[in-house]
């Protein structure tokens, strides 16, 4: 009998994540054009995550049993529905579940169709629209891109001239293209921040452990807002009552309201929650596992993934169990020099075999490209380096001495990745 084959869709940090789980599992893997660190665990398929085509053509190919979307912009443009239509079982929602996080517009109304806690908010269709609702409401205020960014289209804007400077740089300036063409621009609200994630059959809802993402630039949360620069799971500072109304609130809600609209979603639903005096509100959805969030969630799920995975693409997660894992997981993020607004690409790195051989350590490639035998940065986020441990504090240190084998010219990094759960 053959083994279980598995095409990931996709090359960041995400994506050497579900590599690595599921090649633990014990299946054949296969990635498009994989960056450095997944083409040693997985065979490359010379088709680009953008080519909805060729992606089918391969699944066919290859007679694979199962396709995993990592990226959301494959997902929004309707890979899942090509693949589902060509008879292949998906992991990653259709176009119109992928709307979640295609279009926060969307997003905010199907919340507030569906009675779903979140922050009180106006949809601006032109500059002038969101300078009025500003001059009206104030600052702070949370102004952001309708469409995809790569998770940089949200300014936390503490007064009305920096609020107003990123309606201008996102409107007018089109400083994320046809994203910024609509705004959303909402009350800031004040709390802890979560990252709850759970599978989805279509039906069933098998919710994983809160993460908590750090999307600051530097230490105390303080700087630009990135992509993420760390994260950890769980969040032993999240209450069993607050993990219960997440679900009873959110996740329980959202699925209803899918149904209701007559999506059948299967993969991830991802909500980013704050956790406010008046209970959880939701900030945004995403419709894939989160980057940073994937690097400490999928080591815990380890082997089982692949199960979990297919379960939930064909439709029926019922009588599947999470594995019991009493780790804790915290990544930190190496970010190139000049991340976020312009990334230095093409610097050297070093050190990265020394931090995965430390016990408890896994290194995760987004950034980085081969250049005759030689590792090098390519994008912003360069690595990410996770620590395992018995406890948080464990497993932040098990990081930090990964952290500290490997060297590129202008790294940026943050010390303090998870002090606030420690």
């Amino acid at each position: 009998m053959r083994s279980q084959k598995v095409l990931v869709v996709g090359r960041g940090g995400r994506e050497h994540a579900l590599v690595r789980a599921l090649a633990q599992s014990g299946v054949e893997v296969l990635a498009t054009e994989p960056n450095p660190g997944m083409a040693q665990l997985a065979r490359a398929v010379a088709v680009a995550p953008s080519d909805t085509d060729g992606i089918v053509a391969v699944a066919q190919a290859e007679t694979v049993d199962l396709v995993v979307v990592g990226p959301e912009a494959p997902l929004v443009a309707g890979l899942a529905d090509a693949l589902r239509a060509s008879g292949i079982a998906t992991f990653g929602p259709g176009a119109d579940g992928a709307r979640l996080e295609g279009s926060k517009a969307f997003a905010k109304d199907f919340m507030v169709r569906h009675g779903i806690p979140t922050a009180h908010h106006r949809t601006c269709h032109t500059a002038a629209e969101a300078h009025a609702h500003l001059r009206a409401v104030g600052a702070p205020i949370v102004v952001k891109a309708d469409g995809l960014a790569a998770g940089k289209g949200v300014v936390v804007a503490q007064t009305v001239a920096e609020a107003a400077a990123a309606i201008d740089a996102m409107m007018k300036d089109r400083q994320f293209g046809a994203a910024g063409t609509t705004l959303v621009l909402e009350e800031c609200l004040v709390g802890a921040e979560v990252s709850a994630m759970a599978l989805c059959d279509g039906q069933r809802l098998l919710p994983l452990d809160l993460a908590r993402d750090h999307k600051r630039l530097l230490g105390g949360d303080q700087g630009e807002n990135t992509g993420g620069m760390g994260a950890v799971c769980p969040v032993p500072t999240v209450s069993a009552a607050d993990i219960a109304r997440i679900r009873a609130e959110v996740l329980e809600p959202t699925l209803a309201g899918l149904q209701w609209d007559g999506v059948e979603f299967r993969g991830v639903i991802y909500a980013g929650i704050m956790l406010t005096k008046d209970g959880p509100k939701v900030l945004e959805y995403n419709v894939r596992f989160g980057d940073p969030e994937a690097e400490v969630l999928l080591p815990r799920l380890g082997s089982s993934l692949y199960g979990l995975l297919r379960a939930a693409a064909r439709g029926d997660l019922s009588g599947v169990a999470l594995p019991s894992s009493q780790d804790a997981a915290v990544t930190v993020v190496l970010a190139a020099a000049g991340y976020p607004q312009a990334p230095r690409t093409g610097d050297a790195i070093g050190g990265v075999g020394a931090a995965e051989a430390l016990p408890g350590v896994q290194v995760f490639h987004a950034g980085t490209a081969l250049d005759a035998g030689l590792l090098r940065t390519s994008g912003g986020r360069v690595l990410a380096v996770t620590g395992m441990g018995a406890t948080v504090a464990e497993a932040a240190a098990t990081a930090y001495r990964g952290v500290a084998c490997i060297s590129f010219d202008g790294a940026q990094f943050r010390s303090d990745i998870a002090t606030s759960v420690r």
